[in-house]
This record gives C-alpha cells, sequence and structure tokens, in this order.
C-alpha cells in the first residue's frame, strides 16, 4: 500500500486561458489525472477556470460548463498558476504580465509571445517571485527547454541543430520516400492534419525561427528576438532538388541552427542538404530532434513527438506540475538571465557550401558564363550537374530549358548571393533558382 503523499489539502488554483486543440488536451490531463498529480506535487490542483472566446462551442465532458468564462482578464487574477494557450502575442502578452503582477506563476506553449516578449517577461516574473515555464513552446513534449535552462547551465553551449517543425518535416519526407512534389505533399499533410489550413507560418519557417529565437536565448543568456533570426522556408523546394540529394546520399531539412560564433550569435531557419549518416537524417514524419553541442557534454540529440494536442499538453502538465511542487515547498525556480549580452551575427554574414539550382536556355556558352560571374567573386565550384528538363517552358522562348546545378567549396553567403543575382541578370536564366546550404 502506497504512503498518501498529500500534506496539504489546501488546492493549488489552475486557471486556463484557451480551451482549443493542446487546451482541451491539458484540462483533460488535469481532471483525469488529478489523483495523481495531487500525489505527486503534495496538494491537489483545482481548475478554477478555463477562458475561451465562445463557451457554447466548448464541448468535452472533462470541463465543467459551470468553468467556462469569456473574463478572461479576471480569470488571471484568481489563481496561482495560469495557463497561456491562447496564442498570438499582443492579447496573451497582456494576460500574461496580468497574470504575473497579481502574483501567479505562469505556463505557456506560446512560442511567438516568448520570441517577441521573453525577456520583458522573464524580467517581470522574477520582479514579482514568481515563475514562468514555456517547456512546450519549443518541440512538443520533447524536453528541450529544461536542459538548456537548468541541465546544461554548468557547460558551454556552441550550437544547436534541430528539426523543430514537424509540418515542413513530414512534406519534405513525403517528397523524398514518395517522390511527391511540394504541392502535392502539402495537401498531404493538410488532409492528415499535420498542417493548417493555412500552413505559411510553417513553410516559410516562421514556427521554426519563434522556436530558434528561443533555444539561442536560453543557450547563449543573451536578449535573441525573433527579428534577429534570418529565415527560410521550403516552398522553392522541388522534387528535382530533392532527386539530386538522393543521389547524393544526402536528404534534405528545414533546420533551426544556433550557433556561438566569431561574428556573434547566430540564430537562422533554412533548408539544408545533410548527409544520410547525421543523426538528424533519419529523423522522419512529423518527429522532431534537436542536437546540442557543448564543450564539455559533447553531442547530445533530442527527439519525439514536436507538436500535436497530447504530446504538448504533456508538456504543459509537466511544467504545471514543477510549477505546483514550489509553491508546496514555498520556493520559486531558477531565473532566466540574460546577461552576457552577446553581439548577434549580421544576417548575410556565415560561410557554407552552397548547392545552387538554376533554370537555364539550352544553348552554348550558358555554362562559361555561368562559371565567370562565380569566378569574379572569387567562388570555387566543386561539382556541376545539368539535366535536360523538356516538359519545362518559358514564356518568349521556344527553346528548351536546363536545370544547372553548382555545388560550390565553403564561401560567404553574401557572396554567394551576390553571384546568384548577377546570373540572374543575364539573358539566358529564368526566375526559378534554389539555393541550400550543404553540411557535412
Amino acid at each position: 500500500m502506497v504512503e498518501n503523499a498529500v500534506e496539504n489539502v489546501t488546492p493549488i488554483r489552475v486557471a486556463l486561458l484557451g480551451a482549443g486543440t493542446v487546451g482541451s488536451a491539458t484540462a483533460r490531463l488535469i481532471v483525469e489525472q488529478q489523483e495523481e498529480l495531487a500525489q505527486r506535487i503534495g496538494r491537489p490542483l483545482e481548475l478554477v477556470g478555463v477562458a475561451c472566446l465562445d463557451p457554447s462551442e466548448v464541448n468535452v465532458p472533462w470541463i465543467d460548463k459551470s468553468l467556462l468564462t469569456t473574463d478572461t482578464a479576471g480569470l488571471c487574477t484568481k489563481a496561482d498558476i495560469v495557463i497561456e494557450l491562447i496564442g498570438g502575442t499582443t492579447a496573451a502578452y497582456t494576460f500574461v504580465m496580468k497574470a504575473i503582477e497579481s502574483g501567479a506563476s505562469v505556463v505557456t506553449a506560446n512560442k511567438a509571445l516568448i520570441a517577441k516578449y521573453g525577456p520583458e517577461i522573464y524580467a517581470a516574473a522574477e520582479a514579482h517571485h514568481v515563475d514562468f515555464y514555456f517547456e512546450a513552446a519549443v518541440a512538443g513534449a520533447i524536453p528541450i527547454v529544461r536542459p538548456l535552462r537548468e541541465s546544461m547551465v554548468g557547460d558551454k553551449i556552441t550550437s544547436i541543430m534541430g528539426i523543430v517543425n514537424g509540418t515542413t518535416n513530414y512534406i519534405l519526407d513525403e517528397m523524398t520516400t514518395k517522390g511527391l512534389d511540394f504541392d502535392v505533399a502539402l495537401k498531404d499533410a493538410q488532409a492528415k492534419g499535420y498542417a493548417e489550413a493555412d500552413p505559411t507560418g510553417d513553410i516559410e519557417g516562421e514556427d521554426a525561427a519563434n522556436k530558434a529565437a528561443i533555444m539561442s536565448s536560453l543557450a547563449f543568456h543573451t536578449d535573441v528576438r525573433i527579428d534577429d533570426v534570418a529565415v527560410e522556408g521550403i516552398t522553392q523546394i522541388t522534387a528535382d532538388d530533392i532527386a539530386a540529394a538522393t543521389a547524393e546520399n544526402k536528404v534534405i531539412k528545414l533546420l533551426a541552427v544556433c550557433e556561438n560564433t566569431e561574428a556573434g550569435i547566430s540564430t537562422r531557419v533554412y533548408p539544408a542538404l545533410i548527409p544520410n549518416e547525421h543523426p538528424l537524417a533519419s529523423v522522419h514524419g512529423s518527429f522532431n530532434a534537436v542536437f546540442v553541442k557543448a564543450e564539455a557534454a559533447d553531442d547530445l540529440m533530442f527527439y519525439g513527438r514536436g507538436a500535436g494536442g497530447a504530446p504538448t499538453a504533456s508538456a504543459v502538465v509537466g511544467d504545471v506540475v514543477t510549477e505546483a511542487r514550489h509553491i508546496t515547498h514555498g520556493c520559486v525556480g531558477p531565473v532566466i538571465p540574460m546577461y552576457a549580452n552577446l553581439p548577434k551575427a549580421p544576417l548575410g554574414v556565415g560561410k557554407s557550401a552552397f548547392a545552387v539550382r538554376f533554370v537555364i536556355h539550352d544553348k552554348p556558352g550558358v555554362l562559361a558564363a555561368i562559371a565567370e560571374e562565380f569566378a569574379k567573386r572569387g567562388l570555387s565550384i566543386n561539382g556541376v550537374n545539368q539535366d535536360l528538363k523538356p516538359t519545362l517552358h518559358e514564356p518568349g522562348y521556344s527553346g528548351e530549358l536546363q536545370q544547372l546545378r553548382l555545388v560550390t567549396h565553403l564561401c560567404e553567403e553574401s557572396t554567394l548571393r551576390e553571384a546568384v543575382e548577377a546570373v540572374k541578370q543575364l539573358d539566358f536564366t529564368t526566375d526559378e533558382v534554389t539555393i541550400l546550404r550543404v553540411l557535412d
């Protein structure tokens, strides 16, 4: 028989803002695991209210109708822990700050909020002696925030490279394994619930950029915001790019990359070619993975479900339990100091090898002219591949088009992009260009 671990019967009041997919899954875990969670905390949790825009639309059996309210601001002042799951930045920031100023600790999954206002919220929580937890904001159920925030604070992190958006990973994986075009893979992702009706935030890299900003701030103890992140999406990736990668025993992944470089903190999101032997190459479907390098710990990899109602709710409730334990014992967790104030690398600075695909007119002298533009800027070409595509057409040109793929040696990105723009001005090239970094 297990001894009852509940030492204090006074409940810890929990307010939930948002009853959507993640919010309702969070409420379910809190309600259905109430006794188990009380044993783990030492006090019971009491869900005192659920804020939503339209209570009539919330119809799940584990949320008592009497708890539903549209008075979100009022609910923020009536709890010990406020869970913010409404999304967005403006209203969410107002409610989170109101909760903190009212003496409540806050748990959120809102990556956009943290990427825009994180340091202000960290400072407010410290000033009011409450906690702010957000494990679910990066990579869903995968525990990556707490390792960066607490477990690795005795080490020096040098870089983070991760697949942190399940939608784009699913699309690229389907293109790789089934030979689908981008548009077909996107529609499939939407049909299976892996992509929103408006997938812009995912496929243009914005979602991953928010997460990259958070990871960079935590890893390097420096204020990194969403505007500090250079972002490229996957909309220009074609089936031909995928085929070329496969032929070279590589895969294309959308990566969030955070590095402490000589030029400063570099935080970027971009599609890249990675070899099949790299640990991130084996991350399939909608799964996420984050690869961390540190001076003492060396290489670490975190892998799992990066999105979805239940996985994300698992991370949210984990933070709620952690905070409830702090309240039970009359303490708060560690603060998030932004003490380093390291410089940020200019967005166009950084070296890499690149694979560049041009669509060109099929006639003599084209390759020489392109090579000349690269040579003018000191860019060394490592490999060339030409592939005739008779099905491609360009208005005003009756001849056939070819795809020309160049792979460079290591070079400055700004110089590479300057050369690409020069080539695009030549009268035998089209506007269709794909630029991919090549990672060893």
